[in-house]
């Protein structure tokens, strides 16, 4: 009895040290420590290794991926990873805490002393679990989980619910739990996008063409019945529409394939270079699927696309940057995560 009131009277004094703290956690898909092939080698195996990435049973996919892909592909990827690295690092890191050091002064006008945002990432660190396991050690017992991909898919977001759970999973008092997946319609997040289309256009004029360029996925993904292709349609459709465009001045395609299966269509790539052949000869584009720019924006679309638009004709190409750590973006998600903190 004595031991039962001890682990009792314990027990009241950890409920009454927790601090009534709301923990936020920002997560994106990650990058490696440094543009090498030795970073790139362990970062990638995690990232292709996640079934929702990959969805091949191990004994097809894991010969091709160690076999070959891991012994290729880092080499070309830390080339790539090199030609973007900034002093600060990987764009994608630095804008990524950029977002949360923002977020946590948003909270700090709005809720002052009951919020805490930290930042995770699916691949590489800081690692979600790890994070959250910081949130538990401050005695955090509400988190909210928003994970920076505008437009739900199972390799992006559905991943990340993943993480989270592996790590839940293993918590004896698990947390009062809000997880966020999909935000492509929200208000605040197409007036942004549109903000920042109006605001290239008043500086560089307005093109013929706007391409709405997100990341791919294959067909086999969307007829399995993930909701991506049509989100991102539907972010388009909204952006033109808060832009007051028809349809005839903007296109929505995809970018980053891989691999040899089908992918969904229009390519992105391919789109352009129809584009100037058909006499096109001014586009701008945006990447409305990426919260922070990246290897993904930076170089595939603000380089290596531009070459391949100008070499088939084409005469001005401009990209429009992602919405980073813009004070927009940063109320659009200051008002996504409020409604839950109460």
């Amino acid at each position: 009895l004595g031991a039962f009131m001890n682990y009792r009277g314990q027990d009241k004094t950890f409920h009454e040290r927790q601090k009534p703290t709301v923990g936020v956690l920002l997560t994106n898909l990650g990058t490696p420590a440094a543009p090498t092939a030795e970073a790139l080698r362990p970062y990638l195996e995690e990232f292709l290794s996640d079934p929702r990435v990959i969805e091949l049973p191990k004994w097809k996919w894991w010969p091709i991926l160690h076999g070959i892909i891991l012994r290729v592909r880092p080499k070309k990827s830390a080339k790539l990873y090199a030609s973007v690295w900034t002093e600060q690092g990987s764009p994608l890191m630095s804008i990524s805490l950029e977002q949360t050091a923002k977020l946590n002064e948003h909270f700090e006008r709005t809720h002052p002393g009951k919020v805490r945002v930290k930042l995770g990432m699916r691949y590489g660190e800081p690692a979600i679990g790890k994070v959250l396991r910081e949130f538990q050690d401050e005695g955090i017992s509400r988190i909210i989980v928003l994970p920076l991909y505008p437009q739900y898919s199972g390799p992006t977001v559905g991943s990340t619910f993943d993480a989270v759970a592996q790590e839940l999973i293993r918590w004896r008092w698990t947390p009062e739990l809000h997880f966020i997946n999909t935000y492509h319609d929200h208000p605040l997040y197409i007036e942004a996008l549109a903000n920042t289309i109006k605001t290239h256009v008043a500086e560089h004029g307005e093109p013929e063409k706007l391409i709405l360029s997100y990341h791919g996925m294959p067909q086999r993904y969307f007829d399995g019945g993930d909701p991506y292709y049509c989100y991102c349609q539907k972010t388009s459709r909204l952006v033109a529409e808060k832009l007051g465009w028809d349809k005839e001045r903007y296109i929505t395609s995809f970018q980053s394939q891989f691999g040899k299966e089908e992918w969904i269509k229009p390519d992105t790539s391919a789109t352009l270079k129809q584009l100037a052949q058909n006499g096109i000869k001014n586009v701008a584009v945006i990447c409305p699927g990426f919260s922070a720019d990246c290897l993904e924006t930076i170089e595939e679309i603000g380089v290596e696309n531009k070459h391949l638009f100008l070499e088939a004709g084409g005469k001005s190409y401009h990209y429009i940057p992602a919405l980073n750590a813009g004070e927009e973006h940063i109320e659009m998600l200051g008002d996504l995560v409020g409604r839950y903190i109460g």
